[in-house]
Order: structure tokens, then sequence, then C-alpha cells
């Protein structure tokens, strides 16, 4: 019954057996390999566009090399309260920056609309040179709630963000379960909507270390190669991140991989409304399930083997709160969870035994 975090499930036994063919004999080293060209080449077909590709092996490298692409060091970024650039990566984006400014906002759902973005552009940057100056906006796709922006959504942010002259990043950690969610082309929620420079993650859904910025606009190639050779996150033994990229795309095994975490959630809320033991306090449209339940029982189901998280209900909107004998828990299910383990978790929850 681990709900601990999509990090926390193994390898795809596919990906995993595209790692062990990789090894086969030597291939040349950062990134001058043909794995690493045909991996860069799917993701030009996938995303139906010309894209600059930089391969690292972290969610935090990912996300501070893009933004550091996108803001000068007296620079700002708009993003929400709980986003992760925000609160779990350690000051990753300054730093790789050079000091640009975080800016969160609180938003329903962990996620931000045009109105919270304007309402932050009017409160930082006016007074020059002695505001920062705002200069991208960062979405989460799917959010750290779990919630997930569509087309619409995002393409009015962008249309915001672009007439205020700011970049638009995404920070796309679980891209493949929205994109799965929302069945539509990976082009309609990233470039076509607006969005500059896209970080791809393929590790929450399945793979060893495998993430990807993608940068819609190619004359950010350079500074891309230069900024992940500096920040020391250029692999000499490149062609095994591209490897596992490789088969996540091939045969939609993305698709396959998030599709079944995804159902897994839905299962796992579907049963958390039935039982009346607990309320579903988001909408479920990726691989997370947040959920409001009794202290009791929160305490029984870890006492049976249940791992999850208790998690914060700042600027999240959550309404109403938890009261005092009720605890907010974060559960997440992934490519590995099986039905059994929703059952189980259900049965406790519902007072059967484990």
């Amino acid at each position: 019954m681990n709900f601990g975090s999509d990090n926390m499930a193994g390898v795809s036994p596919r990906i995993m057996a595209a790692l062990a063919e990789a090894n086969a004999g030597p291939a040349p080293a950062y990134g001058n390999d043909d794995l690493t060209r045909r991996a860069e080449s799917m993701l030009q077909e996938f995303f139906e566009h010309e894209v600059a590709v930089a391969f690292v092996s972290t969610g935090t490298a990912a996300n501070a090399l893009a933004l550091s692409c996108l803001v000068e060091p007296f620079g700002a970024v708009v993003c929400h309260a709980e986003a992760h650039i925000m609160v779990d990566e350690c000051g990753a984006p300054e730093f790789y920056s050079g000091g640009a400014k975080l800016v969160g906002s609180a938003g329903y759902g962990a996620k931000l609309t045009p109105e919270i973005i304007v309402d932050v552009l009017e409160r930082v940057g006016p007074l020059k040179p002695h505001h920062v100056r705002p200069q991208a906006v960062s979405v989460t796709q799917a959010s750290e709630i779990g919630t997930v922006y569509s087309q619409s959504e995002i393409a009015a942010i962008s249309v915001l963000a672009h007439a205020r002259g700011l970049k638009v990043h995404m920070d796309g950690a679980r891209f493949a379960n929205a994109l799965t969610h929302l069945d539509c082309a990976p082009a309609d929620i990233t470039w076509r909507a607006g969005v500059d420079v896209l970080c791809f993650g393929a590790t929450k859904a399945g793979a060893m270390a495998a993430e990807a910025v993608i940068a819609f606009d190619p004359t950010l190639r350079e500074a891309l190669a230069y900024r992940r050779k500096r920040s020391g996150h250029l692999l000499s033994k490149h062609r095994f991140i591209a490897a596992q990229w490789i088969s996540f795309l091939e045969k939609d095994h993305w698709r396959e991989l998030a599709g079944h975490a995804n159902a897994m959630a839905q299962r796992l809320a579907a049963g958390i409304a039935a039982s009346g033991r607990g309320r579903v306090a988001f909408a479920v449209e990726a691989n997370e399930v947040f959920a409001v339940i009794a202290r009791a029982d929160d305490e029984r189901l870890r006492a049976a083997g249940a791992i999850h998280h208790p998690w914060s209900t700042h600027g999240i909107g959550l309404d109403p709160l938890p009261g005092d004998d009720e605890v907010f828990v974060r559960l997440v299910t992934s490519f590995a969870t099986t039905e059994r383990d929703v059952d189980r978790f259900l049965a406790v929850l519902g007072g059967k035994s484990a």
C-alpha cells in the first residue's frame, strides 16, 4: 500500500531492458551518440515542432536550467505559491539564474489564472529599477494538487504573458499523466497554446532518471547547451538517458504507463468517496488523490502498512479545512500500483482487516 510518491516506484521493465541493450559496447560520449540523435528526433515528431532538447537526470536540474535561459539575475518568475520550483528545489532556480526572484501566489487547485498573474504584475515590477522585472510565468502540468490545465487555460495565460513580455515555462514532471487525461496532441497543450519551454519528465512515469528540457524556440539551443555543461548536468554516458526516452516514447509506452497510474488514482478516489470515511478534496485528473480523512483512520492505515503523506493546505483553496480530528493527505499512484494495493487500502479505511 505504497502511495508515498511515484518517485518510489521502480523502472518499467521495457525501459530497463532498453538500458541493458544500450549497455552493449561503446558509444560516443556527451550526447554525440546515435541513441541521443534518435531520441531528439522522436521528441520533434512527438511535438510536431522543431525543438532544442537538453536531457538531464533530475527535474530540479531541468526546471532550473530552463528558467535560467528565460530570466536575468534581476528578473522574476511568477508561479503558484505551492509550485515545486517555489518550495521543493532548495533555491536551485534562483541559483542557476544568478539570483532571479520567484514570486508565488495562491490559486485554487494549485493553478494560476490570468487574473492571479495580473495581480502579481501590478505588485511586482512597476517601480524601475527598484523592483525585480517579471520575465516568466511558470505553470505546473499536472499541478501540485493533481489538477490539470486545459488547453484554453494555458492559452489564456500565454496570451497574457506574451502581451506583457514574459515567457511561459511549464514544469511537466507529470506531463504524461496530464496529457493522458486530456487525450489531446502534445502540441495542443505546449507550443500551440503558447508555452515557450517545457520540462518533460519521464522519471515519475516509469523511467530511472530521465528528464528533458524542451525549448520550442530553437534559438535557445546554444544557451541550453552551455548552461547544462556549466552546471555539471551533461552526462558523459549520455546514451543511457536517451535510451530511456526512446523506450518511453516508442509505441506510446508513456501513455500505457501514465494511463495505468491515472486509472489507479480514479479507482482510489472513487473508493474513498464511496466509503463514507473521507472526502476527495479536488478533482482527480492525473495520478494524485488529495483527501480529508479521520485522524483515527489515518493512524489505522499507517499501522497496517500504508505509506502516504500529510499535506499542506496553504494557498490551494481547500474548503472546508480539516477539523482537529481530521488530516489532509496526498496519495500518489504509479505505473506499478496494483488494484490489490488500492483495494487493500480501501478495505482498511473502511474498518476491515488488511
